[in-house]
């Protein structure tokens, strides 16, 4: 397929790419090439005066959390967890109530353009299969993980080592052969996984080359509980790098990375190892703010989530324009400009470096995967108002919506609303 619009993608953190009027060439699903002409027979699709962009790469959200975005912000992390977060994971023992919330999710994802995704499905093995299920029967592509928690959670809600294991084991072998939905491992976060679960789950890991997503230094009182836990280490890195958890073998998510030592971002360098920033759950909890800058700086592949339900929306420009001010907030109170992140590089974040978790995905460079959005920025603006191709974009992720989205294509095919009303 041959298809013409005002073109735009990041190669890398410095710049975009932009190809006015540009022709984007797909063969076999992947791209072939981007040209500013286009001379050959093919019939072209044309989308001349809109925006054709990689689509967005969603690289952690919480799918049974869904029913909890906007509640309980007033709390802090840990008190969240308790008093929000588990009486609704629990829900999801009952399997209609799950596809029904999962259905609901996948049509978000969807219409917000995030094609791509890694997503925390359910502690339970039942809820996560359909999850696994759900995700290849909407034409989307995901990590999807069991959630593992064996320790320090309510008693309504946890499971036994052994089950967390073996039931994590089973989904791994169902799914491993998919080529767009895989297994991810998925310990929740250092105070929910005993030191056995967490052994289990690294064996796992290296066993059949599964990469690993978790939660890491999201807030002060998290990374306290942890020392107490574990005296003999002195941070959440160290005990995820004794217990094989830490980018051994495969890639590794870790969502938040706020509160770093200059031994942790060291480690995490050397590390397969993709810090996710999660700005609106961030500002929701009281967090704190990533030092997104200097984590690019260090060579770091960051990314961007929407954390639902910690963030409140899954629409990914929401989370790369709160990313931005949250940048000029944290530079103005450490009086450091060179903190301030640029819209290209934030763009990078949600397509690229995020779609590099999935292998040549995000951009419009050769051979990467035919996924792209068309965005009809008409409606946002101004009588008489004309603009540049990365102006509209900049006023699209600003001010417009997935409403502006007006299609949707995935390694080349065109993806409709996966379930419908």
């Amino acid at each position: 397929m041959i298809i013409k619009g005002d073109i735009i993608f990041t190669k890398n953190k410095e710049k975009f790419e932009i190809y006015e009027n540009g022709f984007l060439l797909i063969q076999n699903g992947k791209v072939k090439a981007v040209q500013k002409e286009y001379t050959g027979i093919e019939k072209v699709i044309d989308r001349e005066g809109m925006l054709i962009i990689p689509s967005f790469v969603d690289l952690h959200l919480h799918a049974n959390q869904y029913a909890n975005c906007g509640l309980g912000y007033d709390e802090e992390l840990l008190t969240w967890l308790e008093k929000y977060t588990y009486p609704e994971e629990v829900k999801f023992k009952d399997l209609a109530y799950a596809e029904e919330i999962f259905k609901e999710v996948l049509n978000k994802l969807w219409e917000a353009g995030s094609l791509r995704s890694v997503i925390f499905a359910s502690l339970y093995k039942d809820a996560s299969e359909l999850m696994f299920k759900l995700v290849a029967e909407a034409g989307l592509s995901a990590y999807v993980g069991k959630v593992n928690m064996d320790r320090n959670v309510p008693d309504f809600y946890i499971e036994t080592t052994e089950d967390s294991i073996n039931f994590s084991e089973d989904l791994i072998k169902e799914f491993s052969n998919n080529d767009l939905v895989k297994p991810i491992i998925t310990p929740r976060f250092v105070p929910h996984c005993t030191i056995e679960s967490m052994q289990g789950q690294a064996d796992l890991a290296k066993k059949y080359n599964v990469p690993v997503q978790s939660h890491m230094n999201e807030s002060l009182a998290e990374n306290a509980w942890v020392k107490q836990l574990h005296p003999q280490y002195k941070t959440s890195t160290d005990v995820f790098e004794q217990y094989g958890l830490f980018g051994s073998n495969s890639k590794t998510i870790m969502a938040h990375c706020i509160h770093n030592t200059k031994d942790e971002l060291e480690l995490m360098k050397k590390r397969n190892f993709y810090p996710v920033h999660c700005p609106e759950s961030n500002a929701n909890l009281t967090s704190g703010i990533m030092d997104v800058k200097g984590m690019l700086a260090a060579g770091l592949h960051v990314c961007l989530g929407s954390d639902i339900s910690g963030g409140h929306n899954i629409y990914m420009p929401n989370q790369i324009i709160l990313a931005i001010q949250l940048s000029k907030m944290k530079a103005r109170m450490e009086d450091d400009l060179s903190k301030v992140l640029t819209l290209a590089e934030v763009f990078y974040m949600a397509t690229k470096s995020g779609g590099s978790f999935f292998v040549n995905t995000g951009s419009f460079e050769e051979d990467y995967s035919g996924d792209f959005l068309v965005i009809d920025t008409t409606s946002i603006m101004a009588p008489r108002e004309v603009r540049s191709p990365i102006e509209r974009l900049e006023k699209y992720l600003y001010i417009g919506s997935q409403n502006n989205i007006t299609e949707r294509y995935l390694q080349g095919k065109k993806i409709d609303k996966p379930f419908k009303e």
